[in-house]
């Protein structure tokens, strides 16, 4: 009984091993998702910043011409 008992304390023990390195590894894999999209979320805000730049200037030189006609 008692040899049943360690046996079956031991499977216990290593299959919990198992599944804390499977969680470790979902857990990195999760987190290497997570750095590649804040990654993309930056890139996506400079992209955004830089349009919003662009079209300000796009705008100034409109009213620009617009104001050299009514002269």
């Amino acid at each position: 009984m008692n040899k049943m008992m360690i046996a079956a304390a031991t499977v216990l023990l290593l299959a919990g091993c198992a599944s804390n390195s499977a969680t470790s590894a979902k857990i990195d894999e999760l987190s290497d998702q997570v750095k590649a999209l804040q990654s993309d979320v930056r890139m996506s805000g400079d992209a955004a910043k830089a349009a919003q730049e662009e079209a300000k200037r796009a705008n100034e030189r409109i009213d620009n011409i617009a104001q050299s006609y009514r002269k």
